[in-house]
């Protein structure tokens, strides 16, 4: 009888597990072609506060301003182009940089690795969400090209207080499309990425700045698709 409810447990938990392949599998089969129109980490969002609504709309890849993606790749993935959705050598140095501080410091997740997270799960760090993000990255990588992960990434990334999306963010930040956006203001909303929520409201912070310095010396070697 114990071996029978074991066995049933088992089956059980691999039949979930493939079933949430599957959907992944297929919601990245629709939006291959479809406009992502909401996320996990935007559900997450609006279930916590249904009374504040999700700022975002969508843009399509050449309605966004050049100057964006240089400083996004140069603020998150300078290897976005040359890796398959893992950049090992990325993941080893943010290793080290954390066993240095004693504390986790940077993360070394790839554009890729990001967005199957905003897409499917949640910011809770765990061993099962980080197999399950490189399940997801490893089919994103294979069934999208390079222009249609940063173009959906560009789309569904968090900028703010309940902002999603470049388009909300430019509107929200300057009052302008993504389409317009100049080389500094591209720098600054690429250097709020790691805490979007605390650089909204603390734009003079010396880490913010460092970063824009960063991004300003780098992101003109960065290549876009």
């Amino acid at each position: 009888m114990k071996a029978l409810i074991v066995r049933t447990l088992l089956l059980l938990v691999v039949s979930v597990v493939l079933l949430i392949q599957l959907w992944i599998f297929a919601s990245l089969t629709w939006w291959r072609t479809h406009p992502v129109e909401t996320t996990m980490f935007m559900r997450l969002d609006y279930w916590a506060d249904t009374h504040s609504p999700i700022q975002h709309e969508w843009r399509d890849y050449d309605q966004i301003s050049d100057y964006m993606k240089q400083a996004i790749i140069a603020a998150e993935d300078g290897k976005f182009m040359q890796h398959q959705g893992f950049d090992f050598e990325g993941m080893q140095n943010a290793l080290s940089r954390n066993k240095d501080q004693g504390k986790v410091v940077a993360g070394g997740s790839t554009i890729s690795q990001q967005l199957a997270k905003n897409l499917f799960l949640y910011n809770k760090r765990s061993f099962v969400r980080k197999g399950q993000e490189a399940v997801a990255t490893f089919m994103m990588e294979r069934m999208w090209s390079k222009q249609r992960i940063l173009e959906v990434y560009l789309n569904s990334v968090e900028f703010g207080d309940n902002i999603y999306g470049i388009e909300a963010a430019t509107q929200h930040y300057f009052g302008k499309s993504s389409r317009s956006l100049t080389r500094e203001q591209a720098v600054f909303l690429a250097s709020i990425l790691p805490n979007p929520k605390y650089y909204q409201q603390h734009r003079n912070d010396s880490g913010l700045n460092a970063r824009k310095r960063m991004i300003r010396k780098y992101m003109r070697y960065s290549q876009i698709p």
